[in-house]
């Protein structure tokens, strides 16, 4: 009998040190303590490591070597290869800032890079060039194939992707793992899958839209084969079996590591698949501080750089208050958007978490990365009025009623939280009641103190993920594209506040969220 590990880890989003970048604390996360967790597992058994993507971007360190430093090696992949990863397969995120930043992170990478359904428009040959590898540990022959969701073209800049096609994940792992079965013959067969599951793991009963962005249930119900099925996308932690396919999912920035111990004897004999959380009493791997200390004191002072002041209170305390009454900060986001795009007066955007800290008196670079946290770009959309009242009765469902109480509908929080699903407007005044049945709660619409025509075309400013369709709005997506601006808006926010002495901080009421009749 042999026993060997499979060590996984899934949604890094760049967090190498247990720093959680909006004031210096120290957290139970990031790659180093998960480096004194695998050299552990490594002491006990032989080991094949594996990335399940969304490794390099999401994170203040990221965002600096991204768009800062970019003439210097990416410290994700010095981490990675110092941790020796043995496969790491293309997440959604992947894209985010550009294929060429991409491409140099492939580079200089010692493992390869998976993702078998990315093909190239021109030959329909695997993206990248890898759709799966064979490793062998102990003698065992072990297939892994790569996949990725294929709802990214919903989500990335076109201009990130335009020569790439993404197969449907379940077609695409079909024709894959026979082939590989006939060709290689491996003893055991793993699909690494960055997407997640859009049922529940013992009722089968939907958890989700079945939108296709989360196939794995589809996945071990549907294509023989499979042994081992490694899930991520939706920062989950996640131990089960469907239909005889052990199924795993090890949350995000490196708050735990998975470890799926396989004992194998002519055949597989037993999986058992174990998530190692990183704790109090986790220490950081002292050869991956030393690795990235001068990178990350970098980005600390990078951070720490004074950029505005605050005349007023833009803090933020109650992240479900500021959805439900607005806040200064909205209303600056949306100022800004409208200001930046010129002549377009609506405006939508999101509190995008719930550690979104607003902005203290003396603002800085931290604060801007701490509240908006994605890499976005802004978009101007041509939409109907119907399209406008369609948006804000999807994001009206963010609340529900509960005891004459105003709550968070539990589908914006499992199986992923989704607050960044939630809009909030200038330009219009509307009320939601959120007594109202669903598709009924918008009572009042207007624009320039008017009845908002149903008919008419308005251009809005959003970012390029709402503005794709992104988050199930579906009224919003294949809309012409008015403006388009390139520039990613951490960059456009600090622009803005390096102009000014002092922000004044603006309370101006756009919209009512009501409970009664």
């Amino acid at each position: 009998m042999k026993t060997i590990s499979i060590c996984f880890t899934s949604d890094i989003h760049g967090y190498i040190m247990p720093t959680n970048y909006r004031d210096k604390a120290e957290e139970n996360f990031g790659l180093a303590k998960i480096a004194s967790i695998l050299d552990e597992i490594k002491r006990d058994s032989e080991t094949l490591l594996i990335d399940n993507g969304d490794f390099i971007q999401g994170s203040p360190l990221t965002y600096y070597f991204a768009k800062k430093a970019t003439d210097q090696k990416n410290p994700m992949i010095k981490v990675a290869n110092q941790l020796q990863y043995d496969i790491g397969v293309i997440g959604n995120h992947e894209f985010n800032y550009g294929m060429d930043y991409l491409h140099r992170a492939v580079e200089e990478s010692n493992h390869p890079w998976l993702s078998a359904n990315i093909v190239n428009k021109t030959d329909n040959e695997p993206f990248l060039g890898k759709p799966y590898v064979i490793k062998e540990i102990a003698g065992i022959r072990i297939a892994v194939l790569g996949m990725t969701t294929h709802y990214i073209p919903n989500w990335e800049d076109p201009n990130h992707i335009k020569d790439l096609h993404f197969e449907d994940v379940v077609e695409s792992t079909k024709k894959w793992v026979p082939l590989i079965h006939e060709l290689e013959k491996p003893d055991i067969m793993i699909v690494c899958y960055h997407g997640g599951l859009e049922r529940d793991l013992e009722t089968g009963e939907p958890t989700e839209n079945l939108t296709g962005e989360n196939q794995a249930y589809q996945l071990c119900q549907e294509v023989a084969g499979i042994d081992l099925i490694l899930t991520g996308h939706q920062h989950r932690f996640l131990t089960g079996e469907i239909n005889g396919v052990a199924i795993v999912q090890s949350g995000s920035n490196g708050q735990a590591i998975a470890e799926i111990k396989i004992d194998f004897d002519e055949k597989i004999q037993s999986i058992q698949s174990i998530l190692h959380y990183v704790e109090d009493e986790t220490k950081p791997d002292m050869k991956i501080v030393e690795l990235v200390r001068e990178d990350e004191s970098h980005v600390q002072q990078f951070l720490d750089q004074t950029i505005t002041m605050v005349k007023g209170d833009m803090t933020i305390t109650d992240p479900v208050a500021v959805r439900r009454y607005g806040h200064p900060f909205i209303h600056y986001i949306n100022q800004l958007q409208m200001n930046i795009t010129g002549g377009v007066d609506i405006s939508c955007t999101a509190l995008f978490h719930d550690k979104s800290p607003g902005f203290p008196n003396q603002v800085t670079m931290r604060d801007i990365v701490a509240n908006y946290i994605f890499p976005n770009t802004l978009k101007v959309v041509e939409v109907s009025g119907h399209d406008i009242k369609s948006a804000l009765e999807k994001s009206a469902g963010y609340f529900q009623v509960e005891n004459d109480q105003l709550v968070v509908n539990p589908s914006f929080v499992t199986p992923k939280p989704q607050p960044y699903n939630y809009d909030m407007w200038q330009g219009i005044y509307y009320e939601i009641n959120v007594s109202n049945p669903v598709g009924e709660r918008v009572t009042t619409l207007n624009y320039h103190g008017k009845p908002l025509n149903p008919e008419q075309k308005y251009q809005v400013v959003m970012n390029n993920y709402r503005a794709s369709g992104g988050g199930d709005y579906h009224m919003i997506s294949g809309k012409r594209i008015v403006q388009d601006v390139p520039i990613d808006m951490t960059e456009l926010i600090s622009n803005d506040l390096l102009k000014r002495e002092t922000l004044e901080a603006e309370h101006i009421t756009h919209f009512k969220i009501l409970t009664s009749n």
